[in-house]
């Protein structure tokens, strides 16, 4: 039997667990698991979508299975349900999306790059040139 301050626990990181809601705070929600600990699931891990409060989505005495993603050095016990469930279709797509759009951006980069050191030699060409053919007057310089 636990009395609280044990900070041992029989769950894992990743671990799976059944668990009840006992209380609701704005943050999040404290839960009971079937071995008698006690857990926490933050209002960041209650959904993949935006949770504006944690009563919209969970109510007490409702029971869940959540995954374990932290266990802390006093023992405290964080839990996850949205890591429960993969990615939706739409936030891989997005991700595909991004990735594709990095790599777009990466070739626009290089191709400015080279472009501009291109015009920069140009430059410095055209600046060796007019050195060697005499000293032109600045353009609207008055002395």
């Amino acid at each position: 039997m636990s009395n609280g301050q044990d900070v041992t626990t029989s769950v894992k990181v990743n671990e799976v667990v059944k668990c009840v809601v006992e209380k609701i705070t704005p943050y999040g929600a404290f839960v009971r698991l079937e071995n008698g600990q006690r857990g926490m699931i933050h209002i960041s891990e209650i959904s993949q979508g935006y949770v504006k409060k944690v009563e919209d989505v969970l109510s007490l005495g409702q029971e869940l299975k959540a995954r374990v993603i932290k266990i802390d050095e006093k023992g405290r016990i964080d839990l996850s349900l949205k890591s429960l469930h993969g990615p939706t279709a739409g936030e891989v797509e997005a991700k595909l999306s991004h990735q594709h759009d990095e790599e777009d951006f990466e070739k626009k980069l290089m191709k400015f790059m080279k472009l501009s050191d291109e015009k920069i030699s140009d430059l410095y060409q055209k600046l060796g040139d007019s050195k060697k053919g005499g000293r032109r007057k600045a353009g609207g310089k008055r002395s």
